[in-house]
């Protein structure tokens, strides 16, 4: 089992920057990707960016040059730095873990992001 738990999440106005942080606990395998999906209302749940444990990343066309996703992997961390903050990023943002060749993953309860205009 593997727990997450998000924080960093709060109200921002746009052009604001906020940094989301995500902790790992539990039973992480060395091969791993670590992500942040958002969900706003009446949306699907989308990713935002992803960071797999060899330091690949990848990011949703909407967010790149806004937003970093980067992780420690000594203390199974992932963080997002979200900057230029526009209100369309308004949503939850959820934390994920998965293990390439598992089918299962994993996530936190989400953090709230409030970007005001």
């Amino acid at each position: 089992q593997v727990q997450l738990v998000e924080s960093g999440g709060g109200l921002v106005q746009a052009g604001g920057s906020l940094r989301l942080s995500c902790a790992a606990s539990g039973t992480i395998l060395s091969i791993n990707v670590m992500g942040w999906y958002r969900q706003a209302p009446g949306k699907q749940r989308e990713l935002v960016a992803a960071v797999r444990s060899g330091g690949s990343t990848n990011y949703a066309d909407s967010v790149k040059g806004r937003f970093t996703i980067s992780r420690d992997n000594a203390k199974s961390t992932v963080f997002l730095q979200m900057n230029s903050l526009k209100p369309e990023d308004t949503a939850v943002y959820y934390c994920n873990v998965r293990f390439p060749g598992y089918a299962v993953d994993y996530w936190g309860k989400g953090t709230l992001v409030t970007v005001s205009s």
